[in-house]
């Protein structure tokens, strides 16, 4: 099997509906999942998956489904790449564990070199890793307040950084993600983002950055922050692209004030976004760098990348954890990163790209009810608005994804308001799949009117 063709990849690359959606085998492992699973944990689409490759799902029913999806951004090489496999079954064979901070092993080590050499910059970097992007996040504050000496965090409006006590305090989201959960952790300071659709009045992400850095400066004050983080393109805030300008104030009003910059690039990272990370855009170089999602083929597997001197400022065992870089995490990290390189899945993204948002700019042209579209490579998006209106249209967005998902195509809604209709697809995704992804989307608005 080759990765280097959509003809190559395991499961045939077209969708097939051979019962409903979900179908009759889906339904009976639904009501035992009913039985068996926790209802706080929530399910997109109640179908059951039994292969996946490229950008495709299979389910138990023999339904072959477009993913846009990606598992929310993260087998962007695709289910069951190649190299992903190579490396995870080597691995496993040898050892699956031995905590690197008991007895450490190579994949560890060169997942770090690895991140060193990708992150933005030329400084000296280090690396610690983790298990998940909340992880990362945490762990990132704790290093800058280490650094820094300071205790005060700084976010953005629309937020999203993750599920534990700290990360929940640091999301702007309540429902599904804080509500009845609190209360959270304190020293964390929410200013303005540049959401350019819903400003007000046209202003410049220049503009955009004062605005935040004036409310920080009066409310907290610069000489008590110990960090910013920021998501270079947010992710479930609504895909959310800050104005041009805004990154680079911020950085520089960092930089002059001793704050520690952090981007949270857990969603945007690893080429998704048609650069490797997205604060390359505007070649913004922040302190330290949050990812994982993209970063290991689908394996749990998350880092802290940034400047040697900030990573090295926390004590001796202050960092870690029981699994954190596990050896077969860190080996499908090799085998992703491999692939992302040898496929140029940041040409990939720019070539989803230049292949959906046309289609998506038509649709807007035809429905009133898409206020906004947006987004970067292969991380877009439609918001939803009442017709001629900024009010959001979540039942809209709800309903839009919920036709896509009877035809055969894995759609995903986000934003604070939940009017956002996000696509994700996997950066391995064939052309002609992504045209009939976006056939399938335009019936479906047709369909909602």
């Amino acid at each position: 099997m080759s990765a280097h063709s959509p003809d190559g990849f395991a499961v045939p690359q077209h969708r097939r509906l051979q019962t409903s959606i979900p179908g009759p085998r889906s339904q009976e492992l639904l009501a035992r999942r009913q039985q068996a699973v926790a209802s706080g944990v929530g399910t997109v689409l109640p179908v059951f998956v039994t292969a996946a490759g490229g950008g495709v799902l299979v389910d138990v029913d023999g339904n072959q489904l477009i993913d846009l999806s990606s598992g929310i951004a993260v087998t962007s090489v695709g289910n069951a790449a190649p190299e992903v496999v190579r490396r995870v079954t080597e691995q496993v064979a040898a050892f699956t564990h031995t905590c690197f901070m008991v007895a450490p092993y190579t994949g560890y080590v060169e997942v770090c070199e690895q991140l060193a050499e990708l992150t933005p910059g030329s400084h000296a970097k280090k690396s610690a890793l983790f298990n998940s992007g909340a992880e990362a996040v945490e762990n990132a504050v704790k290093i800058a307040r280490a650094a820094t000496g300071r205790s005060a965090v700084a976010v953005f409006d629309h937020a999203y950084h993750g599920r534990t006590n700290l990360t929940m305090a640091m999301t702007a989201k309540n429902l599904p993600y804080k509500h009845g959960f609190g209360p959270f952790a304190g020293e964390v300071y929410r200013a303005p983002m540049s959401y350019p659709f819903r400003e007000p009045a046209p202003i410049s992400g220049e503009q955009a950055a004062e605005r935040a850095i004036g409310v920080l400066e009066s409310q907290v004050g610069s000489g008590n922050l110990a960090c910013v983080v920021v998501e270079p393109i947010q992710g479930e805030g609504g895909f959310v692209v800050p104005a041009p300008g805004f990154l680079p104030t911020i950085a520089a009003w960092c930089a002059d004030r001793g704050i520690v910059l952090v981007a949270d690039e857990i969603q945007t990272g690893f080429c998704r976004t048609g650069d490797w990370f997205a604060v390359e855009h505007e070649q913004v170089v922040p302190d330290l760098v949050t990812t994982a999602k993209g970063m290991a083929g689908g394996l749990p597997l998350a880092a802290v990348t940034g400047r040697a001197e900030i990573m090295d400022a926390v004590h001796p065992g202050g960092l870690g954890g029981t699994y954190g870089g596990n050896p077969v995490a860190c080996a499908a990290a090799l085998g992703a990163i491999d692939t992302m390189r040898e496929l140029d899945l940041v040409g990939a993204a720019r070539r989803i790209e230049a292949i959906m948002l046309p289609r998506l700019q038509n649709l807007a042209e035809k429905h009133p009810t898409i206020g906004d579209v947006r987004g970067r490579g292969a991380m877009l998006a439609l918001e939803f608005v009442e017709a001629g209106t900024p009010t959001p249209a979540p039942a809209t967005a709800a309903a839009v994804s919920a036709a896509c998902h009877a035809e055969g195509v894995l759609t995903l809604t986000c934003g604070t308001f939940g009017n956002v209709l996000r696509f994700l697809p996997p950066l391995v995704t064939p052309p002609a799949l992504l045209t009939e992804a976006l056939d399938v989307l335009d019936g479906a608005m047709a369909s909602v009117g």
